[in-house]
């Protein structure tokens, strides 16, 4: 009997040396099974391998394609780091950087490395963080429309750490958890290192609909939601004040705990700003956030406010994943925090914000792009024929790296024909640049199918 296996490894082969290109389609699994001579039990292992790899991506319809990143370059590990080899223009990053910023940040930082102030700085903090610390958070989230208690703030070492230790003290191994039907890549990430199942949840453009999370939570019941309902991920939509009430109404009469992710709010002009959920349901939402965008990706904290009562189990798990902050990256922030430095650098990277949100409108125009004029990304649907796969591929060629929607997309069908643009990260020269070789590259319309391969 042949070994699936070893025949996968010689299609990894393919791939890894550029004989299969991002985007390929494979062939049929009967005609794979026929021009080899197995059956097609085990062309469907083959291809389940590939998939599994995360070589190949297979779509109901359309057929099975080359994926157009490697293994090491999974959704989300692109999204926060920059992987050797990445095209000169990378606009899978989205840390926002106003101008000046290590300079501001370098003088604020001064005083703490006196021996005395860098002693206690490098104790370790733990997930209570410091005194000080929970009340210069306590007041960050004031401005934002949340009155929380400092005593129900714990900290970790970023964002992503936050979700993971709230999803942690939630949801056991084998537990559902109701998230948008495209959401942050690395929660897709977290819950397969925990053993959670993702199911997608209805929305419009108002949000997630309440509805849904009442039939999904029928059907069999969720042990959390993960929401991003302000400036969400990729698609930049913001949920409005109404339909935070009626969610809100819907988990507070279904009991469903709620991780709220509020890592981009903060680019939310106060005039638009919406209570987050946090505020609706404060009984039930878990919420997150983090100073990676607002300050610096380097030296960060992430934190979160948990219901009350919940305190010390997402402090265990926050211990047991190893995910505390650092004593001194918490001691910066306070400081940050205290003297204006964090004002400063949000109201610039607005600015920032808003100047290339109109970059992208003047050089995409006439495509359909989705976004918000706060935001620091926006999600471009394709037109046709391409396929997220193979756009990507052809902006690689061209040296821009962009992230597809199958990076975003949660369960079962077809992920959209569709590519997030972070806009944040490269200079704005380089940003125009890029955007207008994107639309050259769009217009053209290769792509859609590259042909089947054959071996």
């Amino acid at each position: 009997m042949n070994d699936f296996r070893r025949i996968a490894d010689r299609i990894a082969a393919d791939i890894a040396s550029g004989r299969l290109r991002p985007g390929q389609r494979l062939p049929p699994q009967r005609a794979f099974a026929r021009r080899h001579g197995l059956a097609p039990s085990t062309a469907g292992r083959v291809y389940a391998e590939l998939v599994r790899r995360g070589l190949v991506v297979g779509e109901v319809g359309r057929g099975t394609f080359v994926r157009a990143t490697a293994p090491d370059g999974q959704p989300g590990h692109a999204l926060t780091e920059a992987a050797a080899g990445a095209p000169p223009v990378n606009l899978e990053l989205n840390y926002p950087e106003a101008a000046g910023q290590s300079e501001v940040l370098a003088r604020t930082l001064a005083p703490l490395l006196r021996p005395d102030a860098l002693g206690d700085a490098l104790r370790p903090a733990g997930a209570a963080g410091t005194p000080a610390a929970r009340e210069a958070f306590a007041a960050l989230l004031e401005e934002g429309g949340v009155r929380a208690d400092p005593a129900r703030i714990l900290f970790t070492g970023n964002g992503r750490q936050a979700i993971a230790a709230a999803l942690a003290s939630l949801a056991r191994p084998g537990d559902r958890v109701g998230v948008e039907p495209l959401t942050y890549p690395l929660v897709k990430e977290i819950a397969g290192r925990l053993g959670l199942s993702l199911v997608p949840l209805a929305m419009d453009e108002e949000g997630v609909r309440p509805q849904s999370v009442a039939a999904v939570h029928r059907t069999a019941p969720l042990a959390a939601l993960y929401l991003q309902p302000t400036l969400h991920n990729p698609t930049a939509l913001t949920m409005g004040a109404s339909r935070c009430a009626e969610l809100a109404d819907v988990v507070h009469r279904l009991g469903i705990p709620v991780v709220e992710d509020r890592i981009w709010s903060f680019l939310e002009p106060g005039p638009r700003r919406v209570p987050p959920l946090a505020a609706l349901a404060p009984d039930l939402v878990h919420l997150v956030d983090g100073l990676s965008k607002r300050v610096a990706p380097g030296l960060t904290v992430g934190f979160v406010v948990v219901p009350r009562g919940r305190g010390e189990a997402v402090a265990r798990a926050v211990r047991a994943g190893g995910w505390s902050a650092g004593g001194f990256a918490l001691a910066a922030a306070v400081r940050w925090l205290a003297d204006g430095t964090v004002d400063r650098l949000v109201a610039a990277k607005r600015r920032d914000a808003a100047r290339r949100q109109r970059l992208a409108a003047e050089k995409l125009a006439g495509f359909a792009v989705r976004s918000d004029p706060a935001a620091c990304f926006a999600w471009w649907q394709l037109p046709a024929p391409w396929r997220a796969d193979t756009f990507t591929a052809a902006a690689r060629e061209h040296g821009i790296a962009v992230t597809p929607g199958t990076a975003f997309s949660v369960g079962p069908g077809r992920a959209p024909d569709a590519v997030r643009l972070g806009l944040g990260s490269a200079p704005e020269p380089t940003l125009a640049r890029a955007l207008e070789t994107l639309a050259t590259v769009a217009r053209g319309g290769r792509g859609a199918d590259s042909g089947s391969a054959r071996w």
